[in-house]
């Protein structure tokens, strides 16, 4: 069944038009994920499907009855409305207690936040997900969600990805999250010059579409730039020879001309050098952070050791509220351990990308911003001036005369990212980096990290760009540890159910009654294994952890000695050797753990 029908419709903003003459439908059962940069008319042309816009031209049809739940990027909670008000409505608390798909839906999104808090005292991140939880409850046949996993961590975006593939309602989604377009969509729109392409599939299918669209369109550019080669060379053969050429070859090589399509804007990072880093980068000395300073605030460390190598890629994975941007402040100097050392190693050249982009004066022009690191920078053997590379990062004409407080969130994220990367440093820390950026900066992004050499330390919610990144995770579960994932976020995801599982188990067991309990098992012991045999369990299960942080430290440190003794192909013999034997222990250790969680998670 036919839901909303597009036909011809028009959409300017200014003297740009967003959408041109753009015919399209959604079905039933579609699944729909929209693509385009930034500031293309992604967010416009939802508003139009989900009523919310009127078009300049063109007609929107609905299908009768039409239910439609729109999640936009701007909330409109009442600031003065209790979260239990804004979310269940006029449900009594029979009606939604009872209900497991609401309590699912609440337990997921407002776990921590307390239903009686009034909605002007929640942070963005709370109203966010308050409000996505309003739109899920309801009932809809079209549900339309602009930028939903914004503020969401692994774990909320891996839920709503399964949540929404289960719903039966058609599905509309602006997003920059890769793996949640994969997820979700099986169909993907890409909003561009304004017009919408159309392809089949997810976010993968989509890359793989467009680039055989794109060597086609290749083909016939090759063979079109041949023939007008061939025309213009024949029109040239001389005055007298022009006057008399026939009229319909010059029309046919003026039509070649006229054809040809302007060039489209792309975004392009260069690659600098970065300044050698030595031996040592940071190392962790039995540190214990607090991410309210010594004492205050949640335990994000606690007798903490550890190693960042040279050349070290590393996902941070937790939990919002976990410690991770703690742990970025302590390792820039922002901040200091509660107790331990940190030591930093002398050739560390340090940029920091934090959330707040606090480092960029609001006052100053856009120009100005990037002139104060620096004027001109060499790359290869041309000379850059800041105005030249501004443009590149799309910064075009009269934008490199903005005032950076009127720039939006994306703009001044790549602003940022020039600053950082023009000063050549050898140590990157990047906070949320993909917050704003459009799918197709975040690849160039993904690029100019494929070919950085130095040592990075990311914290991202967008899994496709976590994983796409960095070579290892570490995650904070709460234990004051860095905990190795050999299993990257697929397994970071299974740990913490595992321990909400279990957390579960021990509240159901300490509220049965006295006999009830005596009769079974001890509280908080899964059925089929002993108070002892859990005991003896967890304690082998952080004992195979310690074991695989030091076999990963040792890893780093071969790297390292490897990379000194480049020249000494004996000494290089033998720690590869030995890199290769710890590998293998690496891999028993991690089969070992496996099995044991299997364990443990079966008896559950």
């Amino acid at each position: 069944m036919n839901l909303v029908n597009l036909e011809s419709v028009s959409q300017s903003f200014g003297p740009k038009p967003l959408l041109s003459g753009v015919s399209l439908g959604i079905e039933q059962n579609d699944r729909i994920g929209v693509v385009g940069r930034n500031g293309g008319g992604k967010t416009t042309l939802i508003s139009i499907i989900a009523g919310e816009l009127k078009p300049d031209t063109g007609r929107v049809t609905h299908n009768r009855g039409l239910r439609v739940g729109t999640l936009s990027q701007r909330d409109d909670l009442d600031p003065a409305a209790t979260v239990e008000d804004l979310v269940l409505a006029d449900r009594a608390e029979h009606e939604w207690a009872g209900d497991p798909a609401i309590r699912e839906i609440l337990a997921n999104l407002l776990g921590d936040i307390d239903l009686s808090a009034e909605a002007a005292a929640l942070s963005g991140g709370e109203r966010r997900r308050t409000a996505l939880a309003r739109l899920l409850i309801g009932e809809h046949d079209l549900i339309v969600l602009d930028e939903p996993t914004n503020h969401l961590d692994i774990e909320a975006i891996a839920w709503l990805a399964a949540h929404l593939s289960q719903r039966k309602s058609a599905l509309l989604v602006v997003t920059h999250d890769r793996w949640f377009l994969d997820a979700v969509s099986t169909r993907t729109w890409e909003v561009v010059d304004g017009a919408v392409e159309r392809y089949e599939g997810g976010y993968a299918a989509y890359v793989l579409a467009k680039a055989e669209r794109a060597r086609i369109a290749q083909a016939a550019e090759d063979r079109r730039q041949n023939l007008m080669r061939k025309e213009i060379a024949w029109l040239r053969r001389g005055p007298p020879a022009r006057t008399s050429k026939p009229k319909f070859r010059i029309n046919a090589a003026e039509a070649l001309i006229a054809d040809v399509p302007p060039a489209r804007e792309t975004v392009e990072l260069l690659k600098f050098a970065s300044a050698r880093l030595g031996k040592t980068v940071y190392d962790l000395e039995d540190v214990t952070l607090h991410a309210g300073g010594p004492g205050a605030g949640p335990l994000v460390l606690d007798h903490c050791t550890w190693q960042f190598g040279p050349g070290d890629r590393i996902g941070l994975i937790g939990v919002n509220g976990s410690g991770k941007s703690s742990v970025l402040r302590l390792l820039s100097g922002v901040i200091a351990p509660d107790s331990g050392k940190l030591v930093e190693g002398r050739t560390v050249r340090l940029a920091h990308l934090s959330q707040e982009l606090a480092e960029l004066d609001p006052r100053r022009r856009v120009l100005e911003t990037v002139e104060e690191v620096r004027k001109y920078v060499t790359v290869g053997k041309k000379e850059w001036s800041a105005s030249q590379l501004l443009e590149i990062l799309g910064f075009k004409g009269e934008a490199q005369w903005k005032v950076v407080g009127d720039l939006s969130g994306g703009e001044r994220r790549r602003l940022q990212l020039l600053r950082l990367i023009m000063d050549e440093p050898n140590v990157l820390l990047l906070d949320e980096p993909t917050n704003d950026l459009d799918i197709e900066t975040l690849t160039e992004l993904e690029d100019l990290l494929d070919a950085w050499p130095g040592t990075l330390v990311v914290v991202s919610h967008d899994r496709y760009f976590l994983e796409r990144v960095a070579d290892r995770c570490v995650a904070l579960l709460g234990d004051g540890r860095l905990s190795m994932l050999p299993g990257g976020v697929d397994e970071y995801l299974e740990r913490r159910a595992a321990g909400a599982a279990l957390s579960a188990r021990a509240a159901t067991a300490s509220t049965a009654a006295p006999a009830e309990v005596s009769a079974t098992a001890p509280v908080g012991v899964p059925p089929g294994l002993s108070a002892k045999e859990l005991r003896e369990l967890q304690k082998e299960l952080s004992r195979l952890e310690r074991q695989l942080d030091k076999l990963g430290e040792r890893e780093t440190k071969l790297h390292a000695e490897m990379a000194a003794a480049a020249s000494d192909f004996e000494l290089l013999g033998k720690l590869d050797a030995e890199l290769r034997e710890v590998g293998a222990q690496k891999d028993s250790v991690e089969l070992e753990w496996m099995e044991l969680a299997e364990r443990l998670d079966s008896a559950s």
